[in-house]
């Protein structure tokens, strides 16, 4: 499925559906921006979710996996 991956505060969540996926490390420039190579405030890609991961992946090759977080309900991060 196509999507706008959110990577204005870095990357580190996103939301399939009803579930909400998180990385193990937030992946940013240190400064809470997304690191060098990704689009800001969005990346244009593909996630494909398998059991309890959705992975990420873009024509730049970025490829993140994320992992679901049962019985969550929100993100746990507002980025402003």
């Amino acid at each position: 499925m196509s999507i706008l991956l959110t990577t204005h505060c870095g990357i580190h969540e996103v939301r399939v559906g009803n579930t909400f996926y998180a990385t193990d490390k937030i992946l940013d420039d240190g400064n809470g921006n997304p690191p060098a190579g990704w689009g800001n405030p969005f990346q244009e890609g593909t996630i494909t979710v398998t059991g309890q991961d959705a992975v990420f992946r873009d024509a730049a090759g970025h490829t993140v996996t994320f992992h679901a977080r049962p019985n969550a309900t929100s993100f746990l991060d507002v980025c402003s």
